[in-house]
């Protein structure tokens, strides 16, 4: 029993570095935010892409799109975006015989892999068209439930410096995204090397690595690795340090947070941690598995007070502070 679960680990090692290592023949650097979004891809989560445009998130989840065997759609986010034009609608179709029927036109949502292109651009009733499909992998249409073909997963993408003519992602689906993930400017190096790949005749090529039922697959095995009481306590320790009212606040989270982490906070905590136990080569989460993955997990669930918006706080420094504390 013990050998087959070391052989399913391993299985998901070599799966996850395998993939990491196709993206990287197309995407300079940024190898925080390669494994950021496999890491959300591997544990059935969604992932908040923020930075300016240029930085290579789109061809980033086309290149994923690439190197797995998965459908893959694109859905470019403007404040004249419906919700059906994500989703679909039900349209009067006419048979051989001239009889009219209604039938189901599936919007973009019905992928595995779904680009929600600046996301903050379309109107809340329309990025709200996503909720249920995050959630429940499903969508109702004129009252139909209909089921998403798993995997699924949506990366989506916003410009933090254009905030004219935007609507800012609500809380609850912010809460949504398993990660937010921050896309620095390259390096003069890596910028180099961009220019080298990208101003010759062709990309450079990936190879195909795995399909659909293998990541299903995979997904499972994360969960079965085990987490200590003590880790998980302090996970949650963590999560209940990001509340004003919490005795685990420390004083800069009292004086600058007004709502902290919802318990998918955690959720993103543990099962994160337990990717890097994995990539790690260990079968069990340390404490270290969970910071590690703390800044992703929280920092787009934090809401801020009006002290701390005024002075312009950085969520991040409010969670490494969190954790040095803790």
């Amino acid at each position: 029993m013990a050998e087959h679960a070391e052989q399913k680990y391993e299985e998901f090692r070599e799966t996850f570095l395998k993939i990491q290592q196709e993206i990287s023949k197309r995407i300079v650097g940024q190898k925080e935010i390669i494994e950021g979004v496999l890491i959300c891809l591997m544990t059935g989560g969604h992932a908040l892409l923020e930075g300016v445009p240029g930085l290579g998130k789109t061809l980033l989840i086309r290149t994923l799109h690439e190197v797995l065997d998965l459908k893959f759609s694109r859905i470019q986010f403007t404040p004249d975006l419906m919700p059906a034009d994500i989703i679909g609608t039900t349209v009067v179709a006419e048979d051989e015989d001239g009889r009219k029927f209604f039938e189901f036109q599936p919007g973009p949502v019905f992928a595995n892999l779904v680009l929600a292109d600046e996301i903050n651009r379309a109107t809340p009733k329309t990025q709200s068209a996503l909720l249920e499909a995050m959630q429940e992998k499903s969508v109702t249409v004129a009252g139909q439930q209909r089921q998403l073909e798993l995997p699924f997963f949506v990366m989506a993408t916003q410009n933090p410096l254009e905030m004219e003519g935007t609507y800012p992602l609500p809380e609850a689906q912010l809460d949504r995204f398993f990660f937010k993930l921050k896309v620095e400017y390259p390096s003069l190096d890596e910028l180099d090397l961009v220019m080298e790949r990208t101003t010759r005749r062709e990309m450079p090529g990936v190879d195909k690595v795995c399909d659909g039922a293998q990541i299903s697959r995979l997904e499972q095995s994360v969960r079965d690795i085990l987490v200590a009481e003590d880790v998980r306590r302090y996970a949650l320790r963590i999560v209940l340090g990001t509340h004003p009212e919490s005795e685990d606040a420390p004083e800069l989270t009292k004086k600058y947070v007004r709502y902290g982490s919802s318990p998918r906070g955690a959720q993103a905590l543990i099962l994160g941690g337990k990717v890097r136990a994995i990539l790690d080569g260990r079968y069990n989460v340390a404490r270290e598995d969970i910071q590690a993955v703390a800044l992703p997990s929280l920092r787009h669930r934090l809401i801020l007070s009006f002290e701390g918006e005024a002075e312009g706080i950085d969520p991040d420094g409010i969670i490494q502070h969190l954790l040095n504390e803790i």
